[in-house]
């Protein structure tokens, strides 16, 4: 009888913590010419790529390749210095 409610436990508390795949996030696009790019003035898809204090989220995070996080980088960083994503949140 012990045995069960050991797995019953261990069941509930596997249950307990739930892990939830992420959507990919899809930040390339592809010019005319064929070269992949992402663009600094698309503000929107750059805010989901930052956390709420505005630092840059990991690839693990993301699910984008090495070379798209190194664009993003990139990105995220020309979109602050024009001011279109601030560098830091301003709420405390």
């Amino acid at each position: 009888m012990r045995k069960t409610d050991s797995h019953r436990e261990r069941r509930d508390r596997s249950e307990k913590f739930q892990t939830f795949t992420r959507p990919k996030v899809k930040v390339t696009r592809i010019s005319e010419s064929g070269k992949i790019y992402i663009d600094y003035k698309d503000t929107e898809t750059l805010r989901r790529l930052l956390t709420g204090n505005g630092k840059m989220l990991s690839r693990k995070r993301t699910g984008i390749c090495a070379m798209e996080q190194r664009m993003v980088a990139r990105a995220v960083k020309q979109a602050r210095f024009m001011a279109l994503v601030p560098y830091a949140s301003t709420s405390f």
